[in-house]
């Protein structure tokens, strides 16, 4: 009978990816908020446009992919 495999160490870099996506994406939630003494003069049709596109993942998460790879590779570029 062959032995189990061993159980690999977890990477640092999960943690710490939670930790820093976490506080992008509370900066995130901080500048959209920071703009609504000015967003709230709009027309409400015009504030949901804005809070819509501003709250739609692809304006937050693409610029994370990188740092989404470097969880999972260790590497910035994924893999070609």
């Amino acid at each position: 009978m062959s032995e189990p495999p061993a159980d690999p160490q977890p990477s640092w870099r999960k943690p710490t990816g939670i930790l820093l996506i976490s506080a992008l994406i509370t900066a995130w939630a901080a500048a959209v908020v920071s703009l609504s003494p000015w967003v709230g003069g709009w027309p409400v049709l015009v504030q949901a446009i804005f809070y819509l596109v501003a709250g739609i993942a692809w304006v937050w998460v693409l610029p994370l992919r990188p740092l989404l790879c470097w969880m999972e590779t260790g590497r910035w570029r994924a893999p070609q």
